[in-house]
């Protein structure tokens, strides 16, 4: 107990004819506390309906054992998450199939699992609405007082959680006033921090819960070596067609950016951050001893040279000074990643030494595939350059320091080019950069609809650049959608629900614009196929051979199954809008098929 005398238990009990609001940002533990709180109701014996939008039926089961929830055990579930993404939902007695899109479908299905209960002093668990959020908007602020308030006054306890930083401000103060009850959480240092502002029963208070400190992300890379060495064969071969002899190797970098700003939206603080580790880590194992065999052969001579030029003192051990970095510059061919940045057309860099000093170096970047095409729109963009440059030298140095890379000029902020600087050690102002907020997310996402609408509709070009074109390698497609496999289960998630956004509003638009189902429909298929996302084929069902997503999970990856996390989410958003049905992938490159394929339902 705090000082006050109020339990972790009694702040979890959510009394009859209330609707508690559980908000925080992601990560905060919000989910955990909901669990909790389901297995208080099981223990009490309380018929309990569970709504979920982020993860399917059996995930929360799965997570609710994990916490000592025995079985069998009657929950009944409302499954918002598996047709909102394109899985399959499988109606039983205890799961009705919902889509978070719909608010009136999860209505309904709440209240059919009511009636099958035919019991009063239900828990009813939402888990979360920011899904529902990021389709409907507001509307969900009419769907908590007309519904959920409702439900509550009829004798049973709601609690719904909601993340913040995922929507405007004023939205959630608007769904705060709505609730009963109102719990903050967030975490801070190694403790959980859960601040109870409203309550039926208790009085406002705080309370701190010690969490054990998340494990840092490591190196999990499994790959196959021959896939491994026709990757690094298609980056450093001269622009010939490895991994995809029929669509070949680059994608317009319409797509990534597409994939990428879309998942962002569901969390646009904690997303940013990740990216950053990962991609740094990624660029930084490209150099290991282990890797270096399969680059091709120029490349390879290029890595040795570099260190054996170190170990006989040509290349400086250290790259504080600037005469050093810019040897390492002339005699590593630019760096490794400069090299590749410009095979790959993700940036053409030039190494500013007037204004780099001791321990701050500068980098500018022309052209740059994270923010061409979103001039001036309030915020620094770039995700994949500043890491993966960052990680070569963290790889080349022997001091073993922590080298990181901030955006100081982008297109983004109206700057002409992007320029970057290195410091070996922890950058103050990174997060703040990296971090972005939710009105940035959707102005970014309304500059890629309104481009993508100019072209489905008046045949405008998507993106182009002066020198480096409009395409990307898929190695930029595959930093730019991330790798979920090694982020989980919630990167996952946002990828197939920012998909699921994405592919809905197309459809919408299309259709508002007069376009007939049929012609919208084919009009995204030759959107895909002109951008390269892989050959993709409309008939009984869809296709696409050498999908461009599945190429990370293949590569990187011992998983061998269905893996085409956006593109699910993004043709089932469209084909729910635009012909009320929904689709599932049935095949994919990833577990071994020769193409992927979604049956339409």
């Amino acid at each position: 107990m705090d000082k006050r005398g109020v339990s972790l238990t009694e702040i979890q009990e959510v009394p009859k004819e209330s609707l508690t609001l559980l908000a925080g940002p992601p990560g905060a533990g919000k989910s955990s506390f909901c669990h909790q709180v389901v297995l208080n109701g099981i223990a009490a014996e309380r018929p309990i309906i569970f709504v979920t939008t982020e993860r399917s039926p059996a995930q929360v089961v799965a997570l609710l054992s994990e916490r000592g929830m025995g079985g069998p055990v009657a929950l009944n579930f409302v499954d918002a998450f598996t047709e909102t993404v394109g899985l399959t939902c499988t109606p039983r007695s205890d799961t009705i199939c919902a889509n978070c899109a719909d608010l009136n479908s999860l209505s309904i299905a709440i209240t059919k699992l009511q009636e099958r209960t035919r019991q009063k002093g239900v828990l009813l668990v939402f888990d979360s609405l920011t899904s529902p959020y990021l389709f409907s908007g507001m509307e969900v602020v009419k769907f908590m007082r007309l519904f959920l308030s409702k439900f509550a006054s009829e004798g049973n306890s709601v609690l719904t959680l909601m993340d913040e930083g995922c929507g405007k401000e004023e939205d959630l103060g608007a769904m705060m006033s709505v609730a009963d009850g109102i719990i903050r959480m967030e975490i801070k240092d190694s403790s959980r921090l859960i601040n109870v502002v409203k309550h039926p029963k208790l009085e406002p208070t705080k309370m701190e819960v010690p969490i054990e400190a998340k494990p840092t992300i490591k190196s999990t890379w499994h790959f196959e070596p021959s896939v491994m060495r026709q990757f690094m064969q298609s980056m450093f071969g001269g622009g010939e067609a490895v991994l995809r002899r029929e669509v070949g190797d680059f994608v317009n970098l319409f797509w990534p950016n597409l994939a990428h700003w879309s998942g962002m939206l569901w969390d646009p603080k904690g997303f940013p951050t990740m990216i950053y580790e990962l991609n740094k880590e990624e660029s930084a194992f490209g150099l290991t001893r282990e890797m270096r065999p399969f680059y091709p052969w120029r490349m390879r001579l290029l890595l040795n040279f570099a260190f054996s030029s170190q170990a006989l003192g040509s290349l400086p051990k250290s790259f504080s000074k600037v005469k050093d970095m810019k040897k390492f510059w002339k005699l590593a061919g630019g760096g490794p990643y400069v090299a590749a940045a410009r095979m790959e057309r993700s940036g053409i860099i030039e190494y500013l030494e007037d204004i780099s000093k001791t321990d701050e170096h500068y980098f500018r970047v022309y052209e740059n595939s994270d923010c061409w095409g979103f001039e001036n729109v309030g915020a620094a963009m770039a995700s994949h350059l500043p890491p993966a440059m960052a990680g070569p030298l963290n790889g080349f140095e022997r001091e073993e320091r922590d080298w990181n890379a901030v955006e100081t000029k982008c297109i983004g902020l109206g700057d002409p080019y992007c320029e970057f600087k290195f410091v070996p050690r922890e950058i103050d102002e990174l997060k703040a950069s990296l971090v972005k907020d939710s009105s940035v997310i959707e102005r970014i996402h309304e500059r890629l609809m309104d481009r993508l609408m100019g072209f489905l509709l008046d045949g405008n070009p998507l993106v182009d650049r002066p020198k480096l074109g409009s395409e990307v390698h898929v190695h930029v497609v595959m930093h730019g959608m991330g790798f979920p496999h090694l982020a989980g289960e919630r990167y996952r998630m946002a990828q197939r629900m920012g998909g699921a956004r994405s592919g809905k509003a197309v459809g919408e638009r299309l259709m508002d614009a007069g376009l007939s189902r049929d012609e919208t429909i084919k009009r995204v298929i030759d959107f895909m196929n002109y951008c390269k996302v892989g050959k993709a084929t409309l008939g009984e069902t869809i296709r696409i051979r050498e999908n461009c997503e599945s190429m990370r999970t293949k590569l990187f990856t011992t998983i061998r199954e269905p893996s085409c996390y956006f593109t699910t989410g993004f043709l089932n958003g469209l084909f729910s809008v635009v012909k009320n049905q929904h689709v599932r992938e049935i095949k994919c490159i990833a577990a071994g098929d020769p193409y992927c394929e979604w049956e339409i339902i």
